[in-house]
């Protein structure tokens, strides 16, 4: 068993899972209300995996995400007023309303954006991380994916780059047993991944997604060895996504036993009663609370915002001649 997060620590990353649960719900809500555009992909249910990884980062660290990528901008410090924002296309998006939920970044906190394309963080986090190597400093990058990005092409090569070259970079595979509504099962020959990782000459760790002590104390090794310059870990986080693929899909590849069962080990859940246990139920409650009206205030300055000028619609998409930002 790994050793116990200090109650402290426990009590802010709860904070930060409660976030992420609250932000993608109220983003469902506003969805099916017709005021949100676009798609959703939540990852409700798997908040203790980036929120458990993302706990070891420093800002000027650095973060590769993925289609249902608001649970890793969050744990990572992503601003919650400028990402409701950029979800509804609004100039006060973190994006200035042209990227959208699928293609959202912040660099201003290290993360590189999520990604439309199925495992298109992984060879960019591979990327980074060997800039961070070449400049000598002791920056690490976290690459977040699906279990459904582990057999395309670029995720070995990804993969052995850097194991080759020993890059700062963690791989987490999210595992959430659905490649879009493909089990894994019927896509890859073998259980876990570890395989593929010595494959490649680093470590490959099977995990609990669920149980965010678990997923702490392992990526907390990751990013040590990581940072001290002994090169990549995977990471394969087994957990569940309570929703369908995205907002429209009635998930008829799934039993209603298998999505009660996986409810059971809700994430949230265990961590709370873990502060109830210490006698912090109280200030959870206060800490939900803040969310509530964070998340409140945020979609009203979404709702209230701009939209972006139709004439800078070329804006930020050409460098110009000396190499700047258009």
């Amino acid at each position: 068993m790994p050793d116990p997060i200090n109650p402290e620590t426990l009590l802010d990353l709860y904070a930060r899972m409660f976030t992420i649960r609250q932000f993608e719900e109220r983003a469902i809500t506003e969805f099916k209300a017709g005021t949100l555009p676009g798609f959703i992909h939540a990852s409700v249910g798997q908040e203790a995996i980036p929120v458990g990884v993302c706990a070891h980062l420093t800002t000027e660290d650095a973060i590769t995400s993925t289609h249902r990528g608001h649970g890793h901008l969050i744990a990572k410090g992503g601003d919650i007023r400028g990402m409701f924002a950029e979800l509804y296309g609004k100039e006060t998006g973190l994006c200035r309303g042209r990227g959208g939920s699928m293609h959202i970044m912040d660099r201003a906190v290290g993360i590189l954006g999520a990604n439309g394309i199925v495992g298109g963080g992984i060879p960019i986090a591979s990327g980074a991380a060997l800039a961070f190597q070449l400049q000598g400093s002791n920056q690490v990058v976290v690459s977040f994916f699906g279990d459904g990005a582990v057999n395309i092409g670029s995720f070995h090569e990804a993969l052995n780059l850097a194991g080759l070259w020993q890059l700062p970079v963690i791989f987490v595979c999210e595992n959430n047993q659905y490649a879009e509504s493909t089990p894994l099962a019927q896509a890859l020959p073998i259980e876990n991944l570890e395989p593929r990782a010595r494959s490649y000459g680093f470590e490959g760790i099977v995990v609990d997604g669920n149980s965010l002590d678990e997923v702490y104390a392992v990526a907390g090794e990751a990013v040590a060895l990581a940072r001290s310059g002994g090169g990549p870990t995977l990471i394969q986080a087994n957990t569940y996504r309570w929703y369908g693929h995205h907002t429209g899909d009635v998930a008829p590849y799934r039993t209603e036993d298998e999505v009660s069962d996986w409810k059971q080990r809700d994430p949230l859940a265990q961590v709370k009663q873990q502060l109830r246990d210490l006698g912090l139920g109280e200030a959870a409650l206060e800490r939900e609370t803040g969310v509530y009206e964070l998340i409140d205030e945020a979609v009203c300055a979404a709702l209230a915002a701009p939209d972006p000028d139709p004439a800078a619609v070329l804006d930020y998409v050409f460098a110009d001649a000396a190499g700047g930002g258009a």
